[in-house]
């Protein structure tokens, strides 16, 4: 396997590729709904703080955003969970709120406590000065991307993501996380055509971001809406709806993931979308799911808690959930990321569980 950073590889390493060259095709093939002889999984987050050889890498640099920006250690911790964990897709160490710093809205990120963004959206004018030309300010991402395609040497496909319109939004008018996102909601609802003016030029950043992961090696993509269970699905439907649209109608060469955490409601809305797979939560009945559902591709969706039982309780509710959803036109995952303190020997017994469930 080429080390990361051994040398910049071209294009013609790895783009345009059959996906019959790739050793492991599980996942691409789920996702585009075709059979599989066993179900494709992979963890959110499975490249973090559960990993010690993440822990390493992280302690050898200042700070989280140093290390984002790094192509060789980002290629190198999106590369450990592929040979300690044995999951079947490998996804690019980033952070979604790369896209209103290249947008031109800087944010810090402060240890143990997370985001913080010294300047907020509140005007049109804010919202004017922000660009859609994020590609130039990107090139780092782009950088990892096409080092860690080269080194996976097609083991595995490679996951680009970015955040959802709603979620990005969130941030740039909140400043910060949130257990309610009061402020990004009252521009909702007390100035709902700025909230469309900002929600569109995020859209518009974060086509052109995920159109240009693919043209240097993801294999798919994954949308995520982390805070999308803070608005009621009439204002999903007016406000984060539209957006998630207009991506997956837009990203055609790859096939997408819409995961929109607590929104339960919007299934069969995002059933009616281009994507080809929707990921769940752990709230979500598996059979609620295939209904609402029917000719997509679900991903999901243990409740990331299930990890620090035994193996045994591990092993047990894997099976149930693999169960429910049947063998086919699933990817396997957790119903969100997986949290930093679980047990790294218990996350790969997850994966081991799956790889040897027999269809």
């Amino acid at each position: 396997m080429l080390k990361c950073g051994l040398k910049t590889p071209v294009f013609s390493d790895f783009l345009n590729v059959d996906i019959k060259e790739m050793k492991n095709d599980l996942l691409i093939r789920a996702a585009k709904g075709e059979q599989v002889e066993r179900i494709p999984v992979w963890m959110m987050r499975q490249a973090g703080r559960i990993l010690p050889e993440y822990r390493a890498v992280r302690s050898s640099v200042n700070g989280f955003k140093e290390l984002v920006k790094n192509p060789e250690l980002i290629c190198e911790v999106t590369l450990q969970p592929v040979d300690i964990l044995g999951v079947d897709a490998a996804i690019i160490f980033s952070d979604i709120l790369v896209i209103p710093e290249a947008m031109g809205l800087n944010y810090e990120m402060i240890e143990s406590k997370g985001p913080n963004f010294p300047k907020t959206i509140t005007s049109e004018q804010d919202v004017a000065e922000l660009t859609t030309d994020v590609i130039p300010n990107l090139e780092y991402v782009f950088e990892s991307l096409r080092l860690t395609k080269s080194a996976l040497n097609g083991r595995v496909p490679l996951i680009g993501f970015a955040g959802a319109p709603w979620t990005i939004f969130s941030y740039m008018i909140e400043g910060k996380g949130s257990k309610t996102f009061s402020q990004a909601k009252k521009m909702l609802y007390t100035n709902p055509v700025l909230a469309h003016q900002l929600l569109d030029k995020i859209t518009t950043a974060t086509i052109a971001y995920l159109q240009e992961q693919i043209k240097n090696g993801a294999d798919i993509v994954q949308v995520f809406d982390s805070w999308a269970g803070v608005l009621s699905k009439a204002q999903y439907v007016e406000f984060a709806l539209p957006y998630m649209n207009r991506i997956a109608a837009a990203i055609t060469a790859v096939p997408v993931i819409l995961f929109a955490k607590d929104a339960h409601y919007i299934l069969t809305e995002f059933a009616q979308t281009n994507a080809n797979v929707i990921g769940l939560d752990w709230t979500i009945e598996p059979a609620a799911a295939r209904a609402q559902t029917k000719g997509k591709t679900l991903q999901g969706n243990l409740d990331p808690c299930v990890l620090y039982a035994d193996k045994a309780t591990i092993k047990k509710e894997t099976e149930k959930m693999l169960q429910s959803f049947g063998g086919q036109q699933y990817i396997c995952n957790l119903g969100h990321g997986v949290y930093p303190d679980v047990n790294f020997e218990h996350a790969k017994y997850f994966i081991e569980v799956v790889q040897d469930y027999k269809l």
